[in-house]
């Protein structure tokens, strides 16, 4: 499956970003997804995954409260609504898939599929 994340760029601290990330090649929802973020030099951090129905989903408790998972199967995309954002969070922001929904968070291992990356600024 391929990953195609739009949706970054510069926003004031106390802003809100929406990031949206289209799928293609595969059946989506065999899917699990979610989001990751890092820059060369920093941890690799998850974010959020939700399961291929969107039934089950899970937030970082380092994001929980200011960032939301959802997905729209029948537009192929998945979602990361960000509100509250500090210069923290600014990073390179991945979407990530994989059919395994308990292997997402990256713990055991990465996800098998990644996207390219959208770059979030927050200025202070």
């Amino acid at each position: 499956v391929q990953l195609q994340a739009s949706g970054g760029g510069l926003v004031q601290a106390g802003g809100s970003l929406g990031l949206s990330c289209a799928a293609s090649g595969g059946t989506f929802s065999n899917y699990a997804l979610g989001w990751f973020r890092h820059t060369p030099g920093k941890e690799r951090e998850f974010l959020a995954r939700i399961s291929g129905s969107g039934g089950l989903i899970h937030v970082a408790d380092s994001v929980k409260g200011r960032f939301t998972i959802s997905r729209d199967n029948a537009k192929n995309t998945v979602y990361l609504q960000m509100n509250s954002l500090q210069p923290e969070d600014t990073d390179v922001y991945y979407c990530v898939a994989d059919q395994s929904y308990s292997t997402l968070s990256g713990t055991t291992r990465l996800p098998g599929y990644w996207g390219q990356g959208t770059q979030v600024t927050v200025s202070s």
